[in-house]
């Protein structure tokens, strides 16, 4: 079994740290080894040694339409052959741009950049600079990508490789971000009674996504904008992952919440990398050139991305975001009581077309909810799901992702996957 990607994986190890290029795909934290992936189309992966998968990371939520999507690729291709790369604006940044301020309403402008991760520490640097204060209110367990402000407490591969933060990152870059539970109201209005003006912004996922699926409890959004409205901080929303999967308009329309930053990425890019960062535009004017607040970067609003992105917009405006959600809550629903009938205590939430998977018995509200379940039967589960053609995600704070290429053939084989596992 696997016997190509295991090959590659041993000789990637000699050249590349761990052998990835992002931790998590390493698969330690499953007793496993990474697959090595040759092609993708829809809703399937296809491995090294020429086997086939059904994906429910699907790149770790990019691909909301599903890999190789015609329109999609079609528009990269008509891309590449107007050129790879410009350092100077192109027609597609501006449509993109327009699609994404017509969608979400917390985005006036607009600012591309290469990944979630970027985007993340220039809204930051923003929000410092227009409220001329440093300390900001991070949610443990939500993930903004691995700038040194946003690794205290953060979720996704942090938390699956029990990394304390990170070496590296010095004590003064993190001793402004304060660390509050998510879901956690009192908590929140705690700290904001003690630094309430010294904040510069609350950074949340309006969703949590990367310790698993969480979605709000109620009140708790709610209480955040009334909370950096009443304190002269800003409330940016990180998303990253729920920016065009939880609705076409993201969580802000879902939730009717107006953030004043935006960050986004993965879908806005199609599969290909990208990031973005937008907001009132009050604040993104003090953006140089227009204002005094640096950022910048060669590969923004790259052709190809761009291309990719709006291809993928568009699309999606055609779809029954409602529809996928119905199928999503069924196929979780079904699969959590197939495995609660094998006598695993487990919970499936879902929400649009995300879906958990925590073995456990309590209800989950934070990380420390999720730091209770049960690893090892996680840790067997995917490797017996793994083994008959089911490939979700190799960590048990990561969100099960589907896209609009799943059909219901597809939730029927991995139901009746589910139902071999032995617990």
């Amino acid at each position: 079994m696997d016997d190509t990607s295991k090959r590659l994986f041993t000789q990637a190890r000699q050249v590349i740290p761990g052998g990835v290029n992002s931790p998590v795909r390493a698969c330690r934290n499953v007793d496993s080894s990474p697959l090595f992936i040759a092609k993708a189309a829809g809703c399937r992966l296809t491995d090294a040694d020429d086997r086939e998968y059904i994906d429910f990371v699907l790149s770790w939520g990019a691909m909301l339409l599903g890999h190789a999507e015609p329109s999609v690729s079609a528009a990269l291709r008509a891309a590449v052959d107007r050129g790879t790369s410009y350092g100077a604006p192109c027609r597609d940044e501006v449509a993109l741009a327009e699609e994404i301020h017509a969608a979400l309403p917390g985005v006036e402008m607009v600012r591309m950049v290469n990944s979630g991760t970027e985007a993340a520490m220039s809204a930051l640097r923003l929000a410092r600079a227009v409220t001329g204060r440093d300390k900001i209110v991070k949610f443990i367990g939500c993930y903004h990508g691995h700038a040194d402000p946003f690794l205290a407490a953060a979720g996704s591969g942090v938390s699956t490789f029990s990394i304390p933060g990170t070496p590296g990152v010095p004590a003064a870059v993190t001793a402004d971000t304060m660390l509050v539970p998510y879901n956690d109201i009192r908590a929140a209005e705690a700290c904001f009674v003690t630094h309430g003006g010294q904040t510069a912004a609350v950074i949340a996922e309006p969703v949590a996504g990367n310790m698993g699926l969480v979605p709000p409890v109620p009140g708790f959004l709610e209480a955040l904008r009334s909370l950096t409205r009443t304190h002269g901080a800003l409330l940016i929303f990180d998303e990253v992952i729920t920016g065009f999967r939880v609705a076409y308009g993201g969580a802000q329309t879902r939730f009717g919440i107006d953030p004043d930053l935006t960050v986004l990425g993965k879908i806005i890019g199609g599969g290909l990398p990208v990031g973005a960062f937008g907001g009132k535009k009050r604040y993104m004017e003090q953006l140089a050139p227009e204002g005094q607040v640096y950022q910048a970067g060669t590969l923004s609003g790259n052709p190809l991305a761009m291309a990719a992105g709006l291809a993928t917009l568009r699309k999606l405006k055609t779809l029954n975001y409602n529809a996928i959600e119905e199928r999503t809550r069924a196929f979780a629903a079904e699969l959590g009581q197939i495995m609660r009938s094998r006598g695993a205590a487990v919970q499936t939430p879902s929400l649009a077309s995300m879906f958990g998977i925590f073995f456990s018995e309590k209800k989950i509200r934070n990380l420390e909810d999720i730091k209770q379940c049960n690893q090892a039967l996680f840790t067997s589960f995917y490797n017996q799901m793994r083994a008959q053609g089911i490939y979700i995600a190799p960590s048990a704070f990561e969100t099960g992702m589907v896209s609009f290429a799943h059909t219901d053939g597809d939730f029927a084989k991995t139901l009746d996957a589910a139902r071999a596992v032995r617990f």
